[in-house]
């Protein structure tokens, strides 16, 4: 059984993004408008209920991510991907800065049909644009079990008084 995510009252919906180290991902979402809640955890992968430091091994096959809940009324998914793209590069392969692994991989974890959409949409455009000068290496996949974080990793950055990881 999944360590608690977050819970979904009936008027919210969850998004799950990784980007590289969880707390770098989890900040650009915390002040936006419409976003109920956060929190970090590890997803993708195939041990169930891995802590950090089973994670860090890179043998877990989960992603550091962030689960964001939010009022679709309020604030759209395709915001929300806007934001996911915008905070950091897309076109790294199991790479964010100096965070190396299958565990800062680059993926957008969707709940249902119309999330698939809009994500590979989202990515479409962007190649499209040629936003990026190398091919986007991020990965779209159905969201699978969400394990929380140990207590120490939530709103990190937060209660360090931080915006950035660096």
């Amino acid at each position: 059984m999944p360590k608690s995510s977050v819970p979904v009252p009936s008027h919210t919906e969850k998004a799950t993004f990784a980007a590289g180290c969880f707390w770098g991902v989890e900040a650009p979402f915390r002040g936006v408008g419409g976003v109920v809640d956060t929190a970090v955890g590890y997803t993708g992968g195939t041990t169930a209920n891995p802590s950090y430091e089973d994670v860090c091994t890179g043998n877990t096959g989960h992603a550091e991510a962030v689960e964001v809940l939010y009022d679709p009324t309020k604030v759209s998914y395709e915001q929300l991907l806007s934001i996911f793209w915008a905070s950091h590069d897309p076109t790294t392969f199991h790479r964010q800065g100096p965070d190396v692994g299958s565990q800062y991989r680059s993926a957008i974890f969707v709940h249902n049909d119309a999330q698939a959409r809009a994500a590979r949409a989202s990515k479409d455009r962007l190649e499209k644009e040629h936003r990026f000068t190398r091919p986007i290496v991020t990965e779209i996949a159905p969201a699978g079990p969400f394990y929380r974080a140990e207590d120490y990793h939530q709103r990190y950055l937060e209660k360090r008084g931080r915006a950035v990881c660096r």
